[in-house]
């Protein structure tokens, strides 16, 4: 019914850990109900003749490559053997029911009820029910039987890949272990219990069935595959994650909104991550399976993590996306274009792992999130606005200038990005010292590389904010990223360098993720950082700068009198017009103060990489005491309109001396130039089967002809993602069009519209939250 909510609650044998939340998905409203019992622990069971290696503990976060072989696909049991006829009676299986039906107790309980998929797809550290089908009665006095699970090109006990199952008569947890809990006739159905430390993954189904006397005995291969998964509702998980509103946010959420732009214009686009989508789990699992991890380290999230960062980039392993900063995306689609990673993931896997064209940073993590929910792994898409690049290890962002205070450029290779988006995912870290598990950084986008290979992460956010940069994964390149000073040097006529300047508070600015069950913008920088300025933050960095390539730059303070900040007035300048700017310069001391300040602006690649400077000036400014002076700062649209590249970004930087004290004036500021937004509006009644409309509008905000304009639409639930070519619009004009679709899914739904253009780039539907089409579908 209309404004009823999907709420599943289960507290059966099936999951016997307390509190096992109801598998919802966050905008569902269909509601579904069941109870059931709790299955009591117990005493093991000796295995009964079983090869007793298997009654070893595994670590299944080995990593040893003793078992990596040349990369085929998990195992699929092939057809059931031909069989001996039965003779006295000998036991054997005729079926097995995997009971993976989406609405069924295994599904539903563990919270897999919406994976497209058929399969049985289950969560480690919780019990899961078959049925099997005999030749006759089963009898425990008589009778033996144990089940096989095979994952990987060669299985083995010692590493995890292969694990044998008995028959118990009480369960415990931790162990992998099967009990009869029912039995009606031929019939019986088992209740299984794995480990909360199971090596994820497709594993393949054996049940064996023989004598207690020892006679010969017969094996069944089932013909569906078990999808083992990880479970951050179980407390025994690495990834267990003790809040259900964020579980439903970080991992069964299939949409959410990334940031970009800057610090002054923070722009938002809903992202379809479309985890449960048809193929994505498949793809997901391939991901794997190219990635030359053996199958014993995919117990470990640490790992499985780190595997998928260098997966998702295609710079040196074949990856899942080709980076492109170029501008030229011809042969391929333009990052901007982007609106899901489901488009991405399932090409990739149906091209057998050919990498596609193209990503930016924000594709990127849209496309992680996508494969971390979709196996288990709490995650969600992080943006850091002013985020710096450290290449030399320093922990600082350098800046070098000649002797006449001009750019070196050669030496200028770091660089700060308007924005930058990489991933939280959350674990526990066992392999750190405690206090650093929760929330881990992890970045897909190819920037320096990590033992040899283009990754990053995951790093400890606790350990980034303490500055703890010595504890792994590439916890220095995060710190730098979020809280480097940037420190602007000069050279000497002797060839040397000194520390004329820095700004302690250049970079990090605005660290945004989408918020817990809403569409509203989160700022979590107080994960990241203390706060700037304040005697821990200090202490912070100069703990990482200990570590990093210039321990000493913090050894000579500069005093400061005169400060220079740029400001803009509301979200900026926008596109089409003037962009104007305020400089405020302020005298701190009882003296005047004279100083000559030099601007010039640049457009810039969001990496922080730029293009050409377009305008240089230089300005004389006298300050009285304690003065603050403004001064407009303009940029006509003549000057930039032909010079932009992608995301409409500039740079303006200025530089200048105080007569009086030869202090070094200094500072950057990015901004960018505002396009529109789309606007969608529902028509009629959203109703599922029955056909509705949106429609969509976009003016264009240039005085010149807008060429080549293509629309690209999609909604999970409403319609498939397509293209619709515009082609060209007119000056000022506006385009109007009407989307015809028919809801396949109840519950509120969103409707995806981005516009790619090369002269326009970033005309997304924005501020979701006000004016996206929420569509609420009715049954």
């Amino acid at each position: 019914m209309p404004g009823e909510r999907l709420t599943v609650r289960g507290t059966s044998e099936i999951g016997r850990y307390p509190g096992a939340a109801p598998p919802t998905r966050v905008e569902l409203s269909i509601q579904k109900e069941g109870e059931k019992k709790q299955e009591e622990g117990g005493c093991r069971r000796w295995f009964r003749k079983m090869c007793p290696c298997c009654c070893k503990r595994q670590n299944s976060t080995s990593y040893d490559i003793t078992d990596k072989v040349e990369l085929v696909k998990p195992p699929t049991p092939g057809p059931e053997p031909v069989k001996p006829k039965a003779e006295n009676g000998e036991l054997s299986v005729r079926s097995v029911d995997l009971l993976s039906s989406k609405t069924g107790q295994n599904r539903q309980e563990h919270h897999t009820d919406l994976y497209h998929d058929d399969e049985l797809i289950i969560r480690r550290g919780q019990t899961f029910q078959m049925e099997l089908e005999l030749n006759r009665p089963f009898n425990a006095d008589t009778d033996k039987l144990h089940l096989d699970l095979r994952t990987g090109p060669l299985p083995m006990v010692s590493k995890g890949t292969h694990v044998i199952i008995p028959l118990v008569d009480h369960l415990e947890d931790e162990r992998w272990e099967a009990k009869i809990v029912e039995q009606n006739g031929n019939k019986i159905k088992l209740s299984v219990n794995s480990p909360a430390n199971a090596v994820i993954g497709l594993y393949g189904l054996s049940v064996t069935t023989g004598s207690l006397k020892g006679e010969s005995t017969t094996t069944h291969n089932s013909s569906k595959n078990i999808v083992m998964l990880f479970n951050p509702w179980c407390e025994e998980d690495t990834v267990f994650l003790d809040d259900e509103e964020e579980r439903k946010e970080y991992v069964l959420n299939d949409t959410g909104r990334i940031y970009y732009g800057t610090e002054k214009q923070i722009g938002a686009r809903t992202w379809n991550f479309g985890q449960f989508h048809e193929g994505i789990l498949d793809a997901c699992l391939f991901i794997l399976e190219k990635s030359d991890m053996p199958p014993s380290g995919r117990g470990d999230p640490v790992n499985v993590v780190r595997v998928i960062s260098a997966m998702i980039n295609a710079q040196d392993d074949f990856g899942v996306l080709v980076g492109n900063w170029s501008g030229n995306y011809s042969d391929g689609v333009s990052p901007a274009a982007w609106s899901s990673s489901v488009e991405i993931l399932r090409k990739y896997h149906s091209t057998d792992g050919t990498p596609v064209s193209y990503g930016q940073c924000w594709v990127f993590s849209g496309v992680t999130t996508t494969v971390l929910r979709c196996l288990g792994i709490p995650a969600r898409s992080v943006t850091n606005f002013q985020s710096a690049h450290d290449t030399d290890v320093s922990l600082t962002t350098d800046v070098y200038f000649d002797e006449n205070m001009e750019p070196l450029d050669y030496l200028n290779n770091d660089s700060v990005w308007n924005f930058h988006v990489w991933n939280d995912c959350w674990m526990a870290r066992p392999d750190l010292p405690p206090g650093n598990g929760g929330w881990q950084a992890v970045d897909s986008t190819p920037q320096e590389t990590s033992q040899g290979t283009f990754r990053c992460g995951p790093a400890s956010v606790n350990a980034i904010r303490s500055g703890q940069v010595y504890l792994k994964h590439d916890t220095p390149f995060v710190f730098a990223e979020v809280n480097s000073d940037k420190i602007y040097w000069q050279r000497n006529l002797d060839g040397t360098f000194s520390q004329i300047h820095s700004e302690k508070k250049a970079v990090g600015h605005y660290i945004s993720t989408k918020a817990v069950g809403s569409d509203e913008r989160a700022d979590i920088t107080h994960l990241y950082k203390h706060q700037e300025g304040s005697e821990e933050e200090r202490i912070a960095v100069e703990t990482a700068s200990r570590y990093g390539s210039k321990p000493d730059a913090y050894s000579t303070p500069v005093a400061e009198d005169v400060t220079v900040e740029v400001k803009m007035d509301g979200e900026g300048p926008r596109m089409g017009a003037d962009a104007k700017l305020s400089i405020l310069v302020k005298n701190l001391s009882s003296q005047p103060r004279q100083a000559t300040l030099h601007s010039q602006v640049a457009v810039m690649y969001y990496t922080g990489v730029l293009k050409g400077t377009i305008k240089k000036e230089q300005m004389s400014v006298e300050l009285s005491p304690n003065e603050e002076k403004t001064i407009e700062w303009i940029l006509p649209y003549q000057q930039y309109q032909d010079q932009l590249v992608d995301q409409a970004a500039l740079m303006l930087t200025l530089s200048g001396r105080v007569s009086e004290t030869q202090q070094v004036l200094a500072n950057q500021t990015t901004f960018r130039l505002r396009t529109p937004d789309l606007n969608i509006t529902p028509l009629g009644e959203a109703v599922v089967g029955k056909e509705m409309a949106a429609k969509i509008t976009f003016t264009n905000p240039l005085p010149r002809t807008l060429k080549g304009v293509v629309f690209r639409v999609e909604g999970l639930g409403l319609q498939k993602g397509h293209e619709v070519v515009v082609g060209d619009v007119s000056g000022h004009s506006t385009v109007t069009l009407t989307e015809h679709f028919i809801p396949t899914q109840p519950g509120p739904r969103k409707l995806v519209a981005s516009l790619d253009c090369k002269q326009l780039t970033q005309v997304i539907l924005q501020r979701a939250h006000r004016n996206s089409p929420c569509l609420f579908c009715h049954i």
